[in-house]
């Protein structure tokens, strides 16, 4: 196995040409090789949901992916949801509702609800919670991050109708 291998990573719409250890996490070489360190490594074990990324629209945990696996896909990290300085709805909703104290956790919740919310806009409350409970949060008790998701939900429908 080599040392070192080149690939492109195609990163919130952009291509990052990098050379990385084959062994590398995704998290690692996103926050490292692509200098955007947005996406946060919490538990490095898969557990925490810090690390949560869209590939290929999927949620995914970048720290149990490595680098390597990610050649060809469509990455996005928190650093793609914005348009600029126009916020994203959830980062609006979570902004406005106090979705977040500390903030460590807040990218992969983001990404989370923006997968899940683009695989189905009309969630229920109990979907919502359901997706949400497989991310950790130690400020909030949860409570506030599920009421900016719904109302995140509803600002992005009633957008898209426009």
């Amino acid at each position: 196995m080599p040392d070192q291998i080149s690939l492109t990573l195609n990163v919130n719409g952009r291509d990052y040409h990098v050379v990385v250890e084959p062994r590398r996490t995704l998290a690692d070489v996103l926050r490292d090789d692509c200098h955007l360190t947005g996406t946060h490594i919490g538990c490095e074990h898969g557990v925490c949901g810090a690390c949560t990324i869209l590939v290929d629209d999927k949620p995914v945990r970048s720290c149990l992916m490595f680098g390597v696996q990610a050649e060809g896909k469509k990455i996005r990290t928190v650093e793609g949801l914005a348009d600029g300085d126009t916020l994203h709805p959830l980062q609006k909703a979570f902004w406005e509702n106090h979705g977040l104290q500390c903030g460590f956790c807040t990218p992969g919740f983001l990404m989370l609800a923006a997968g899940a919310l683009q695989e189905t806009p009309d969630m229920s409350d109990e979907e919502i919670k359901e997706v949400l409970s497989s991310n950790l949060c130690r400020c909030t008790g949860y409570q506030n991050i599920i009421k900016a998701v719904r109302l995140a939900a509803l600002e992005m429908r009633s957008g898209a109708r426009r």
